[in-house]
């Protein structure tokens, strides 16, 4: 086996291994698996760095001119993104379902491995080394985000469900069990007294039907519990979407520069960039609404998993399924 090759299969199985060690930390809240899987993923994530700077120096080749090189980095970048924001904060709650979506990624990655194929003319120039990494890095950061917004749904719903079997106490009985807007400085604050163990139903303002229940004993209530609280989780989800969206955003202005070098115009309506400029109106929409009390918590949760739904219609549905301009698999 080549160097890349082994490579490869260590970022594919500490993606793997990490990522059982972390969903099993947040169905138990057992420390050790996260001592276990926060190692793993850096490894991972590291594996996959240097996997794509070894292919370039073997072959002198750009990595990124395929669907392999590109899913290879956006998986790189979103275990990077998940791990500095899980250091800042704490956010290890949701690195095992990270870490499941970069190994699927990399794991689908591998089949369309071509090995060390020369570029088309038209993804020989200078643009490739600027527009795809920050096209890619967004994609990755709307990942996170993604899964983010999935956690905040479960809980939302959940105290939903307990709100509707009445186990709320009468002084809650009015609640919507939506998220109370409140700063992202207060947030996170909160957020440190959620990871050290505060007693459950303590600051659950929130979510006063799983406080409730959690205080009756009910164990998926206290499972619950340990989360972040909704507005906590709402705040994650806008800090990462607010580095997605710059990116993305430059990345669409490269593209529109190396389009009119390569083709004579800065932009042709061409399925890639028309299904981009849709991936950036919600995203942008998002960042818009979320500045509004009433769209904050569920109703922004819902665009940002619908988001993510066209990012991956952009980045797999428009380069696998539908011909245009940019048909490379990039």
């Amino acid at each position: 086996m080549q160097l890349d090759q082994i490579l490869l299969a260590i970022a594919i199985a500490a993606y793997v291994a990490g990522a059982l060690a972390l969903i099993a930390y947040f169905l138990t809240r057992n420390e050790g698996l996260r001592r276990i899987g926060i190692p793993l993923a850096i490894v991972g994530c590291a594996a996959q760095f240097a996997e794509l700077g070894t292919r370039w120096a073997i072959s002198g080749i750009w990595p990124l001119t395929n669907l392999y090189g590109s899913l290879s980095l956006f998986s790189a970048m979103g275990v990077l993104i998940f791990t500095i924001f899980a250091f800042r904060y704490r956010l290890w709650f949701a690195g095992g379902f990270v870490l499941l979506i970069a190994a699927i990624a990399l794991g689908y990655a591998t089949t369309w491995n071509e090995g060390f194929m020369p570029p088309v003319p038209a993804l020989q120039s200078y643009w490739i080394k600027i527009h795809v990494p920050l096209v890619i890095s967004a994609y990755a950061s709307f990942m996170v985000s993604f899964v983010v917004s999935l956690l905040y749904l479960i809980k939302y719903y959940a105290e939903a469900q307990y709100r509707r079997g009445g186990v709320v106490h009468a002084a809650a009985a009015g609640s919507t069990g939506a998220s109370i807007p409140i700063s992202a400085a207060s947030a996170y604050a909160a957020l440190d007294d959620a990871e050290s163990g505060v007693r459950v139903g303590a600051r659950r303002g929130d979510t006063p039907a799983l406080a409730a229940a959690a205080e009756r004993g009910d164990a998926v209530a206290l499972w619950l519990g340990s989360l972040p609280t909704l507005a906590q989780l709402d705040v994650m989800t806008y800090r990462i979407v607010g580095v997605g969206l710059p990116l993305l955003t430059i990345g669409i202005i490269t593209g529109a520069m190396w389009a009119k070098e390569s083709w004579g115009a800065y932009w042709q309506w061409d399925p890639k960039e028309t299904a981009a400029l849709v991936s950036w109106i919600v995203y942008a929409s998002y960042m818009h609404l979320h500045t509004r009390n009433a769209w904050r918590g569920v109703r922004a949760a819902w665009i940002s998993i619908f988001g993510f739904a066209t990012i991956v219609f952009c980045y797999l549905g428009v380069n696998i399924w539908i011909s245009g301009l940019h048909s490379y698999k990039v």
